[in-house]
């Protein structure tokens, strides 16, 4: 009896549409609520790095710049994200979101993991000091 009711289950496949979805050609909407990527307003962040103290994975570097002017540059490590959204709710200023756009985040390199995020002429000077660091540290 078993034989046949499988039997019966195989037939009757072929004529039933597949219940997968054709991933990369069939775009699925990403459902609500998603975690995703982090976005960082640098306009609305004060510098008091909760969101960095607070993360489990110490995926979060704010690096200052100038305190007084509010010139930070925000480092997020995605690959070291746990995506628990706890510095979201450290934020007091609603500075930091997860995304619900971008959650498609595989890479074949490691390099388009770590994202800096800030004003052009902040994220510069933050790099010029930390390549400045890495030659000290060599020495």
């Amino acid at each position: 009896m078993k034989i046949a009711t499988m039997f019966s289950d195989v037939v009757g496949s072929f004529w039933k549409k597949p219940a997968t979805v054709q991933y990369p050609f069939e775009r699925v909407e990403a459902p609500t609520r998603l975690r995703g990527k982090l976005e960082w307003d640098p306009e609305k962040c004060t510098g008091c790095s909760l969101c960095s103290k607070d993360c489990p994975a110490d995926a979060i570097e704010i690096i200052t710049i100038d305190k007084k002017a509010k010139r930070f540059v925000m480092q997020y490590h995605m690959d070291r994200c746990t995506y628990c959204a706890q510095c979201i709710e450290s934020c007091r200023f609603s500075c930091i979101e997860m995304s619900d756009e971008q959650w498609e985040l595989a890479a074949t390199s490691k390099v388009p993991f770590e994202v800096s995020y800030g004003r052009e002429e902040d994220l510069a000077e933050a790099l010029a000091k930390f390549a400045l660091a890495d030659t000290v540290e060599t020495e």
